[in-house]
């Protein structure tokens, strides 16, 4: 979960509940006609505070440019990754995985101690990150912060709606950092529900759910799975379809799919959610699902009504989560006002060089449509910098090389590059490279032995093609398969490589022997 901020419509509250009267979007201050409105002019305008967008702010402002940040909420200083993305949901993991080690979540009283204080050390940390990423930019000399919902007025202006009133904005310049916002399916009762949760309501919840229901088998979703599991929560994922993890590998989807029911998760396949609602004794929320062809004996929350396909089962948890997507966050931008276009998904529309429709407008991050991830907002930053700075090398999105990514579970599983079934597709002729974790000294020593890394090497050329490593600490080993594709190294460099020992990275001898 690495994403930018949320401004717009997002602005997702820090104890976001679906099901409360605190709203998905909170209310902004009532549009006020720009007439009566303050008027400044900047450089540079940035709508959202997130990772692309406050790293250009610091850049510009440093150089003496006059910058202005808009960011609707101020829970959200420094974007979605530190405040309800990656850091929060990976301090939390961490420590659910200490919870699970010591055996604190097999005790009823200390598995709630434990996510108590798990709860707290993330609130601690994101209040710390928050803070010095508004300081930042808010101290600098050529920087100033907004706290007011923005919104196109035309192509070179925008108001923001403040708590002390509205203030148009003319700037030269203006960058769109808006990010993502949880996708919400349209089931009955899903938002008037207690219990209810996105990622970043669940994140809030202080006390663990000891009966968990998630909608949604994505990478997120089994995210938070393996975390609550850790805990000690009882688990049950819902999947609307008869798929597992449809874009890897057979025996990548069996791996990771093995040890999560190993941890105790239940996995109830062509669920279809109807309705979402209070439960009768008013603790907690029922589900009503239709599953097809799906066994339902085999899940400990659920009691079928029946044992016939197409039958509805009824399923009591204490929270749902719901992870069945983001989507780019442009509700409310007014984007047609400036002759920005939108793609048919809602993401605005960019070119190469993250150019909009419109001159002089970008778009960086979740928002553009690319992938979600905080260091792709990053690289957005460089694609658009280098554009507005002549002492930077031409970069385009074009020139992005094997980005990699992690699923943060119980055991992480990292990939890089294409995996069998793409490589197959594109006519590649290459061998596949596979061992097991256990055949790794280092994981030995860890006790972690669980999992399989697999690579992809074309035949003649020995060009890495890929890597999918589904083993403890591959959110680190995938960094250095990376830099290999991103030099051309050939896989012999891998094979051949001196590595410090005992680590895991030196399985990287075995993986490519």
């Amino acid at each position: 979960m690495t994403t930018t901020a949320t401004n717009i419509i997002s602005a997702t509250v820090i104890d976001e509940s679906i099901s409360t009267a605190t709203p998905l979007t909170p209310d902004a201050p009532a549009p006020t006609s720009p007439k009566s409105a303050q008027s400044m002019h900047a450089d540079a305008l940035i709508i959202g505070f997130g990772k692309g967008g406050k790293t250009l702010a610091a850049k510009l402002g440093a150089q003496g440019k006059h910058v202005i940040v808009a960011e609707q909420n101020n829970q959200m200083y420094g974007g979605t990754c530190i405040n309800i993305g990656c850091l929060p949901s990976k301090s939390l993991i961490l420590d659910a995985e200490r919870a699970q080690f010591s055996g604190e979540s097999s005790d009823p009283d200390k598995r709630k101690q434990a996510y108590s204080n798990a709860i707290a050390n993330k609130r601690q940390l994101t209040a710390m990150l928050r803070s010095k990423n508004y300081h930042k930019l808010a101290d600098q000399e050529h920087i100033t912060v907004l706290d007011g919902h923005a919104h196109f007025l035309s192509a070179s202006e925008v108001q923001v709606d403040t708590a002390q009133g509205p203030v148009v904005v003319n700037a030269d310049k203006i960058f769109i950092n808006t990010g993502a916002t949880a996708r919400i399916p349209d089931i009955e009762g899903i938002n008037t529900t207690p219990g209810v949760y996105t990622s970043t309501g669940m994140m809030e919840v202080d006390e663990i759910p000891e009966r968990l229901v998630i909608l949604g088998a994505g990478y997120i979703g089994l995210e938070f799975a393996s975390m609550y599991a850790d805990f000690g929560s009882q688990v049950t994922v819902l999947q609307h379809n008869n798929s597992f993890l449809p874009n890897e590998d057979e025996d990548i989807r069996q791996a990771i799919h093995q040890s999560l029911e190993a941890q105790g998760i239940t996995f109830i396949t062509n669920a279809h959610t109807h309705r979402v609602s209070q439960a009768a004794d008013g603790h907690g929320v029922l589900l009503e699902v239709a599953v097809d062809n799906a066994d339902t004996a085999s899940a400990n929350t659920a009691s079928a009504d029946n044992s016939t396909d197409n039958t509805i089962t009824h399923i009591q948890a204490d929270a749902v989560l719901i992870a069945t997507g983001r989507v780019p966050n442009t509700e409310g931008l007014d984007a047609q006002k400036a002759g920005i276009a939108l793609t048919d998904r809602g993401a605005v529309q960019v070119d190469d060089l993250l150019r909009t429709t419109a001159p002089n407008i970008w778009a960086l991050g979740d928002v553009n449509g690319g992938p979600q991830h905080t260091y792709i907002s990053l690289d957005d930053y460089r694609i658009v910098l280098s554009q507005l700075d002549e002492r930077e090398a031409p970069y385009t999105r074009k020139d992005r090389k094997n980005i990699a990514s992690v699923t943060f579970l119980h055991t992480p599983y990292a990939r890089v590059g294409l995996n069998e079934q793409e490589a197959i597709a594109a006519g590649f002729d290459f061998e596949v490279k596979k061992m097991p974790t256990a055949a790794v000294p280092k994981a030995q020593v860890m006790r972690h032995t669980e999992g399989m890394m697999k690579a992809l090497v074309e035949r003649g050329t020995h060009r890495i093609l890929g890597a999918m490593l589904f083993a403890a600490q591959s959110h680190e080993v995938i960094n250095i398969v990376k830099l290999a594709m991103d030099l051309q190294a050939p896989a012999t460099q891998l094979r051949n490589m001196v590595f410090t020992h005992p680590t895991m990275a030196e399985a990287l001898n075995d993986l490519f022997a």
